[in-house]
C-alpha cells in the first residue's frame, strides 16, 4: 500500500474545479469566502 501527499496528522487537502457562473471572478470569490467561513 502507498501514501502520497501529506503525512502529518490532521491535515487536509482541499482540490478545487470551477466550471458554469464561478467562471465569474466576482461570484468565484464570493463563493470562495463563504467556503472559507465555514
Amino acid at each position: 500500500m502507498s501514501v502520497r501527499g501529506v503525512r502529518k496528522a490532521g491535515s487536509m487537502t482541499v482540490t478545487s474545479a470551477m466550471r458554469g457562473t464561478l467562471l465569474n471572478a466576482a461570484t468565484r470569490a464570493e463563493a470562495m469566502a463563504l467556503i472559507r467561513a465555514r
